[in-house]
């Protein structure tokens, strides 16, 4: 149809074990925000991989504004006037903004040709960036920037957004929708994926709905409320967590002075970052990425040692301890960063399953591995958790995002940990799962272990939390009960009023 600009027909992809898509046919139409809406596995990934040319159908057919589209790769696709914003930023933290977004490009202008329309472009959409500032040293939000950038100054007329709000504040995704709205007023059509119902309503169009790779429901999120859209992504309903009553107990972490240079150039220092954990409680830390999340996590889990620091493992000082030694006491951990960080990615779930669990859920005997322990506890894991895979023989680097997160938080939830500590736990899931991962936190709370939730997501960290601190570059606010605290209050607390009464703001 003339109002269409991409037509997707019986799109089919299968793998070894499982079919990525089936039969998938919907349109987007000249100037709208569609967005595209699954679980976990439900098939999203895969589709924008085959409009985007890094994937090759099995069975299907595109048009592109009524033309036959079959992108081999994806310059094919971007010379069409296809652009993809990924979810994970692919930029060279050591080079200068304009060197990032040459590389993007097929034909790159002159440097001094490309600062300029660099700087056009940022201000034409309100997304201002200069162009000679070194990537390394910018917020989540402006690496953000330097993708959409990259993709402009391509004259898209797609431009597809994978979770493109996952790092942001709320202020940079108000910047962020206004830019959108600009460039569907101006023509161009966006595929926007996101597991944030709430933007959905607020921002798209239309709406299709995948689950388990075949297109259920196509809809108008405005007309529609964000408990329908999560039922017809996982095909039933489900309940929001719920917290057990419970009173804390002893204190299971104690952490005292605790300061670190930056991990490198580009990292945050920690100041002098003090609190304690009891038994039972789950204490959220919130603040805007880069302040010290990721370095706060290897400090505890003993990554990184702090030379005049005291870390205390209820009665045990466990400051001068490695992560293994951590870990042998019951403190545990899972890091942001699930592909690299907290399972290797051509290692299958059995093997990941070994490099943290192998002596908690006894897979050593006499230093040989038991790989039928070793399999049993993966299965447990992606058992309990729902994990979508063929089997616990497949690499991590096989699984959506959403399912290889819901096994990393699994794999250390089922260890029983005295102490856990978690960042970002459920980051790039649907919202059924991100339900079930935030109920396991707090039943494993409510069975008596300390929690430590790390989370740019606020309605999260006020969803499961008992107590909520706040880091801003490096520093650790105050610790506030989160029972009567406001989202301005909250506000200030991540901008760095660390010594204000909050009964008083």
């Amino acid at each position: 149809m003339a109002d269409n600009l991409l037509s997707l027909r019986g799109l089919t992809k299968a793998y070894p074990g499982v079919i990525a898509n089936d039969d998938v046919s919907f349109d987007i139409r000249h100037g709208e925000i569609h967005a595209l809406l699954g679980e976990n596995g439900a098939g999203k990934s895969t589709l924008v991989k085959m409009i985007y040319g890094l994937v090759k159908p099995d069975k299907g057919e595109m048009t592109f504004d009524g033309v036959p589209f079959a992108p081999a790769k994806p310059s094919d696709a971007r010379s069409a006037g296809v652009a993809m914003v990924f979810q994970h930023f692919s930029l060279f933290e050591a080079l200068d903004v304009a060197e990032n977004v040459a590389l993007g490009m097929e034909n790159p202008p002159k440097p001094g040709d490309l600062a300029r329309q660099i700087r056009e472009v940022s201000e034409t959409y309100g997304l201002p960036l200069d162009p000679t500032r070194t990537v390394g040293t910018l917020s989540a939000g402006e690496r953000q920037r330097v993708e959409i950038i990259r993709c402009l100054l391509q004259d898209p007329r797609l431009l597809i957004m994978d979770e493109p709000t996952s790092v942001l504040t709320p202020q940079e995704v108000e910047i962020l929708f206004k830019t959108l709205r600009k460039l569907k007023a101006e023509g161009t059509s966006i595929l926007y994926i996101s597991h944030k119902l709430e933007e959905i309503r607020s921002l798209c169009d239309h709406a299709t709905i995948l689950r388990l790779g075949q297109k259920v429901a196509t809809c108008t999120p405005a007309e529609t409320t964000a408990r329908e859209l999560a039922e017809m992504m996982v095909g039933a309903s489900f309940s929001a967590p719920e917290a057990k009553p419970h009173s804390p107990g002893e204190v299971a972490l104690k952490v005292d002075g605790l300061s670190l240079p930056a991990p490198g150039a580009f990292g945050t220092p920690l100041r002098d970052v003090s609190f304690e954990l009891c038994a039972g409680e789950v204490l959220g830390i919130g603040g805007v990425a880069g302040n010290g999340q990721d370095e706060l996590l290897a400090a505890l889990s003993g990554e990184r040692l702090a030379p005049a620091a005291s870390v205390w493992l209820g009665p045990r000082d466990v400051s001068r301890e490695g992560p293994i030694a951590r870990r042998d006491a019951g403190l545990l951990s899972a890091p942001e960063e699930r592909l690299g960080h907290a399972a290797a990615p051509n290692m299958s779930l059995i093997e990941n399953a070994v490099l943290t669990g192998a002596r908690r859920q006894g897979m050593l005997n006499n230093g040989m591995i038991q790989w039928g322990t070793a399999r049993g506890f993966a299965e447990q894991v992606i058992r309990t958790f729902d994990v979508r895979t063929p089997g616990p023989g497949t690499a991590a680097r096989a699984l959506s995002g959403g399912n290889l997160q819901k096994y990393v938080i699994g794999r250390e939830i089922l260890q029983a940990p005295e102490v856990l500590v978690v960042n970002q736990p459920t980051w790039g899931v649907d919202a059924a799962a991100a339900a079930a991962i935030r109920q396991a936190l707090l039943d494993l709370a409510s069975q008596g272990a300390a929690i430590l939730c790390i989370s740019q997501d606020l309605d999260e960290l006020m969803e499961i939390s008992d107590r909520f601190g706040a880091l801003n570059e490096g520093r650790l606010s105050a610790i506030r009960p989160v029972a009567g605290l406001s989202i301005d209050q909250i506000g200030l607390m991540m901008g760095g009023a660390h010594d204000m009464e909050v009964a008083h703001v």
